[in-house]
């Protein structure tokens, strides 16, 4: 295979599609409409040259143009994505590619990210189908069980032949999916819900059937009113509303993936991207690349995250920081994708797109944390795996007791009841209890703006007693600005600003962005920094015009050598104020401070006394000085307060916290952050702060407002309560449920439970455990 690619450079936009009004023809990885004369993206194979829409689906025919040219020969469409992967609802290490069957619980395997054209589940229209189809055969049979007497025309053997002949579409078609999940759990050594199930159905229905055809077979004391006793209508009964149990709990389970779905509407479907001719084109948001220029017209959304290139408007990203004020966007600026522009027209570069944008992370953060496991289910898990062992064993104990010691007839009594206990014991609602409420919160949570990383995020948050923050963005704006420069002797302001700012280009830290912002306002020449050197948490160094500089707090002028104490007086007035300082070191001699404030968010105050009101220590470590530590501290109520701390600091500092006994949780929002975030029982994460910061955490506050851990803590908790009732109330149904179906009451008041009162009493179960979980998504927390 010969393949041609005109290699360009990425902003060049010469290399993709041009929707002409020629002959155009299909890209034959994605579909897309394509005009040979225009894309430069070509693929000879077998003597025929395909053309695409971009160098990325180029690369993936030219790996394996079969898949992509048997596709087109079928004249199938396009399927899912390959590589798709399908994950267990309740076992979610079990993962693979494509639909299946869960080895472990037998449940149908689910997209881990659902889309938003997806149809109904594919189980639940199976499921319906097979229910709706028999439900009129379930009813007959029933109907002829239990008042067959009322029609004498009908001889009972005729009767008992037709409830055989209705039965058996029932329980060999609409039970199929039965059984094998059955045999499946056999076969795999993980007994479940299914296992009960199938040997209850198959029970029933096979010594309903040898009763019908082979009745001579049976002694005597099985013969009544002419009749051996049969019990298709339970198998019926019991198939029925299996399937309606399945039917209501997918439909419940359905609703979990709204929270996702709601997320990924947010984003728009196209794009319109700028030719290099100067022409517009309407892309799929799929076929945008990194270094496309975009064009965002008024009131639209923005296709992906990037750059302003030309423009100026105002951007509502309420949907991503809750802000309601729309956010001024000049050339220079940063966009999200699916925030929403004002009145004015934009010019973007896509700087991330696909599944690198910050609202596709959301969604992977929010469905990551649905199909994770919480401890208290792994527990649960154990804990039905030998129950089912246990039930088996009931039932073969309820069988041989009922048969040998019970009332004539003693082996029908015998049956009905193993068959009881099989049922009513499936451990369906012991399997849902806790993945059903992890799922229903965490979409809550998303919609509240605050994400779970995982379940034993959720389960571990209301345990946090001590609570660790930064301060830079975290309890502040995290958007410095400069206050004042003060010169020490020999040194000028304009002279200590120039230099401050020219070496601070290369830091990423916000309050080197309010010096090179103040510098650049005063119009103020910088030079390009011959070195760069970042010392996390006190400051940077380097060269700038063959002088040697230093920038940061007290702990880097004595790592330097420079004695600062000239300006300590000022500076202490300024830290005082709440300010931020920074000292300037020339060539190892001190040229002068730089002070920069940094706004308490609004929010703050409430926050830290709503945090106080639920029992929290709240402890504040910042490498920030002592005293503009402490001057925020005060103004907040913080308990605890601890200055120019480095990154190891604050690591040590959870360290020790834990070590006297305490669940600690840390909020931060920096790079510098990110081991504390990551050594702490719960680390919370600012959504307004770095990947880092949110990738080593296991919560995020999308809004960036320390309330969400008021909100997040609330969540928690009722979770926790919501997972315990859920658990409490299967646990509490079987240990009623099974000594009730295998007849223990029977000696003192005669009650026997029917498969059929086995049959809705298990489906009701699980409706009424999904139900409770359902209640999560509509409480408002905080």
């Amino acid at each position: 295979m010969n393949t041609h690619h005109h290699h360009t450079d990425s902003n060049n936009l010469g290399d993709h599609i041009h929707a002409a009004e020629g002959t155009t023809v299909t890209d034959p990885v994605c579909g897309m409409q394509v005009d040979p004369a225009r894309t430069a993206h070509h693929a000879e194979h077998e003597g025929v040259t395909h053309h695409f829409c971009s160098a990325r689906c180029l690369e993936r025919f030219v790996a394996d143009p079969a898949r992509y040219l048997t596709r087109q020969s079928d004249d199938s469409p396009v399927p899912a994505p390959a590589g798709t992967m399908y994950i267990c609802p309740m076992h979610p290490q079990v993962r693979q590619e494509g639909p299946g069957i869960c080895p472990i619980c037998g449940m149908a395997l689910e997209p881990e990210m659902p889309g938003l054209d997806d149809e109904d589940n594919p189980e639940l229209l199976d499921f319906s189908r097979r229910f709706w189809w028999t439900l009129p055969a379930t009813v007959v049979v029933t109907v002829l069980a239990m008042f067959g007497h009322y029609f004498p025309q009908l001889p009972v053997v005729t009767r008992t032949w037709i409830e055989l002949v209705l039965t058996l579409p029932v329980v060999l078609w609409a039970a199929a999916p039965f059984f094998v999940r059955c045999v499946q759990s056999v076969r795999n050594l993980s007994p479940n819900m299914w296992t009960l199930i199938g040997i209850g159905v198959g029970a029933a229905f096979g010594y309903s059937v040898v009763a019908t055809v082979a009745p001579e077979l049976f002694p005597a004391s099985f013969h009544q009113h002419g009749r051996v006793g049969v019990y298709f209508e339970a198998a019926v009964v019991i198939v029925s509303l299996t399937l309606l149990g399945q039917m209501l709990e997918l439909r419940a389970r359905s609703k979990t993936s709204t929270a996702l779905k709601a997320l990924l509407g947010l984003a728009p479907k196209t794009a319109r991207r700028l030719r290099d001719d100067g022409s517009e084109e309407d892309v799929e948001l799929s076929h945008v690349h990194v270094g496309d220029r975009l064009r965002v017209r008024p009131g639209e959304k923005v296709p992906v995250d990037g750059e302003v290139i030309e423009g100026r408007s105002h951007v509502d990203e309420s949907m991503l920081t809750g802000e309601p004020i729309p956010v001024e966007k000049t050339t220079g600026s940063s966009v999200i994708g699916a925030t929403l522009n004002g009145t004015g027209s934009l010019v973007i570069r896509a700087e991330k797109v696909g599944s690198a944008t910050v609202l596709a992370q959301i969604v992977q953060l929010v469905a990551q944390a649905q199909r994770s496991r919480a401890p208290m289910q792994r527990m649960a898990d154990k804990v039905a795996y030998w129950f089912v062992l246990a039930v088996l064993a009931i039932a073969v104990a309820t069988f041989f007791v009922w048969g040998l010691l019970g009332p004539e007839p003693s082996w029908t009594f015998a049956v009905l009841n193993t068959i009881s206990v099989l049922i009513i014991a499936c451990p369906c609602a012991l399997g849902l209890a806790t993945p059903m409420s992890i799922m229903v919160a965490t979409g809550r949570a998303a919609g509240e703006g605050v994400l779970f990383r995982d379940a034993e995020a959720i389960e571990n948050l209301r345990k946090i007693d001590t609570l660790i923050v930064d301060k830079t963005g975290t309890l502040t704006e995290g958007r410095p600005t400069f206050h004042t420069v003060l010169p020490a002797d020999g040194f000028t302001a304009e002279e200590v600003l120039r230099l401050a700012a020219s070496l601070d280009q290369g830091s990423e830290h916000p309050l080197a962005d309010a010096i090179v912002a103040e510098a650049r306002r005063r119009g103020l020449t910088l030079e390009t920094p011959e070195s760069f050197e970042s010392s996390t948490g006190i400051g940077v160094r380097g060269k700038v015009g063959g002088a040697t500089l230093a920038i940061g707090n007290t702990a880097l002028m004595h790592e330097v050598g420079v004695d600062a104490s000239v300006l300590s007086i000022p500076a202490e007035e300024l830290r005082r104020a709440g300010a931020s300082v920074m000292y300037l070191a020339v060539d190892g001699v001190l040229a002068g401070l730089l002070a920069v404030s940094d706004p308490i968010k609004a929010t703050t105050a409430d926050a830290i006394a709503s945090l106080h009101a639920a029992g929290l220590n709240i402890v504040m470590a910042t490498g920030d000085g002592v005293t503009t530590a402490h001057a925020v501290a005060r103004t907040l109520g913080i308990d605890e307060v601890h200055g120019e701390v480095r990154p190891k600091d604050k690591i040590d500092l959870v360290r020790q916290l834990q070590a006297k006994g305490h669940r600690v949780a840390m909020a931060g929002d920096g790079i510098n952050d990110a081991p504390a975030l990551a050594g702490a029982d719960v680390g919370i994460a600012m959504g307004t702060g770095t990947d880092v910061a949110m990738s080593s955490a296991q919560v995020t506050l999308v809004k960036g407002d320390l309330r969400g851990i008021v909100r997040a803590r609330s969540i928690s908790s009722d979770t926790v309560a919501n997972m315990k009732q859920n658990l409490g109330f299967a646990f509490l149904y079987n240990a009623l449920g099974v000594p009730i179906a295998a007849g223990v009451l029977y000696p003192l008041t005669g009650l026997l439970l029917s498969p059929l009162i086995a049959a809705l009493a298990m489906s009701l179960s699980s409706v009424s455990v999904v139900a409770n979980a359902l209640r999560l998504g509509r409480k408002r927390h905080g």
